[in-house]
């Protein structure tokens, strides 16, 4: 299938050369295998490379992780958190009843989770589930793309 589809296309390039290479270059295309000493044919025909992305998170797969993050983690005095008061809302002092060292060891469980690295600063002013998925939404790698924002810089790109 791809023998049949790669010689169409050296044919088809071929074609578009000078009469002196084309002598060359149609021995290679009516050989049965092409070898690899035929360099010529790969220089004359080249495909397209073609990169993507992950589309983004969405906001709530990010609120979904981070609950989920909560519910499994084990507050300092070795109580586990009260899942039924964790929600989008949650604070995590005054609902959940973190301390100031439970909510930096959360700050550094949501980095580790979406690979991202907080500055101290902004980690201090993370204090709910909703501050942190706003942070998150609001990084580069994190922010949703929709497939036609996507194609549009793709496009763009190419140009």
């Amino acid at each position: 299938m791809y023998r049949v589809a790669f010689v169409r296309a050296a044919r088809s390039a071929s074609q578009k050369l000078p009469r002196a290479q084309r002598s060359a270059f149609s021995v290679a295309t009516r050989a049965r295998f092409i070898q690899p000493s035929t360099n010529k044919l790969a220089a004359v025909v080249s495909s397209p490379r073609w990169y993507s992305s992950t589309a983004g998170l969405d906001k709530d797969e990010v609120t979904g992780r981070i609950m989920a993050l909560l519910k499994n983690f084990e507050k300092n005095d070795g109580q586990d958190t009260d899942s039924r008061k964790i929600s989008a809302n949650a604070h995590f002092t005054n609902d959940l009843g973190l301390d100031s060292l439970d909510t930096v060891e959360v700050v550094m469980a949501v980095e580790e989770e979406f690979s991202i690295e907080i500055p101290d600063k902004e980690a201090d002013a993370i204090h709910s589930v909703n501050q942190a998925v706003d942070y998150i939404m609001a990084q580069p790698d994190g922010k949703s793309k929709s497939i036609n924002a996507l194609m549009l810089n793709l496009t763009r790109a190419a140009h």
